[in-house]
């Protein structure tokens, strides 16, 4: 690889955390447990997480990815459903077809399916903050009969048919951005002054977490570089709020080895970060491409570490069958 300006030092700003959340880990986690336990295949209904590293690696092992249970070829084999979480129909639709499977949907994702399946109890009208066609709103979407009035941005409020002291509440999915969604949750609670909400936030820790490191590195950054994918909500947003809160520039890099590094010629500092989707293997190795152009000096602030772990189900454990 060409060095483009060897002698020129590049300041790296590493936010912190980054990379993997404990639902992303323990996803992973359940389908290289279900290879160890059963063999290969293992079929997985939609990306287990939106990462193509993450996808690859897995099908490597011997994961078979699908998007339609009635994909699967053999029904001898074991099955699991991707941390996004699914309607309530997919497993019904397993149990029809005779599927073992094993449902790797994040516990604070479930957390909102119990809340959308309390307020139907009650009777409330459901607003649900979130993406069209994102799989966590289709999953949640999904949980119950009544009918969801999903919403995207502040200017969607005003769209909303329902009378002002209706019998309402509102859940979020989980990787939106924390400005955005404050603003929509402050204009429901204007338009909706009895609207009832989550008792805790339903944005992630993970979520938040990594959107604050990004802020507090922005304004530092000449160039912003959040590794991610396109389709990851909690990537997609971060490149937001780099760009909010002072990056000059931001971008999503998916694939480092199609990175133009002469991008990087007038490039003082540059922020890096992973979205919680992302390992942190490949944060490494793109320093370790950076390294082969430029000098750098590496920064990276004090954080508390996250401490959360999501356990397998004890039956997927790999014991002796």
């Amino acid at each position: 690889m060409q060095n483009y300006l060897n002698n020129k030092n590049i300041n790296i700003y590493l936010a912190a955390p980054r990379g993997f959340c404990a639902g992303v880990e323990r996803a992973i986690n359940m389908v290289e447990e279900a290879l160890t336990k059963y063999g290969k295949p293992v079929y997985v209904r939609h990306e287990i997480v939106h990462n193509k590293y993450v996808v690859e690696d897995l099908k490597s092992k011997g994961a078979i990815f699908i998007e339609n249970l009635d994909e699967i070829e053999n029904n001898k084999r074991p099955v699991i459903f991707s941390a996004h979480g699914v309607p309530k129909a997919v497993p019904l639709q397993a149990d029809k077809l005779n599927l073992l499977y094993y449902d790797a949907t994040c516990p604070l994702v479930s957390k909102i399916h119990r809340e959308v399946e309390f307020f139907e109890s009650k009777n409330l009208e459901i607003i649900l903050i979130g993406h069209h066609n994102h799989p966590e709103v289709i999953g949640t979407m999904g949980q119950i009969n009544s009918k969801i009035h999903l919403i995207e941005k502040e200017s969607d409020v005003n769209k909303l048919k329902l009378k002002k002291f209706s019998e309402v509440a509102y859940v979020t999915q989980t990787t939106l951005s924390v400005d955005d969604t404050k603003s929509i949750i402050k204009a429901l609670k204007n338009k909706y002054p009895n609207i009832m909400e989550p008792k805790k936030d339903d944005i992630c820790y993970a979520t938040t977490n990594r959107q604050e490191a990004v802020k507090k590195i922005a304004s530092k950054s000449d160039l912003f570089i959040v590794i991610g994918a396109k389709n990851s909500s909690n990537s997609l947003r971060l490149v937001e709020v780099a760009k909010q809160y002072g990056a000059k520039k931001s971008i999503l890099l998916e694939n480092l080895e199609k990175f133009d590094f002469k991008k990087l010629k007038n490039i003082l500092s540059v922020g890096i970060t992973a979205s919680a989707s992302a390992p942190e293997i490949l944060v490494q190795n793109f320093i370790k491409l950076v390294k082969k152009n430029y000098k750098i000096k590496l920064y990276e602030e004090d954080h508390i570490k996250e401490n959360v772990f999501f356990k397998i189900p004890q039956d997927l454990k790999s014991i002796n069958l």
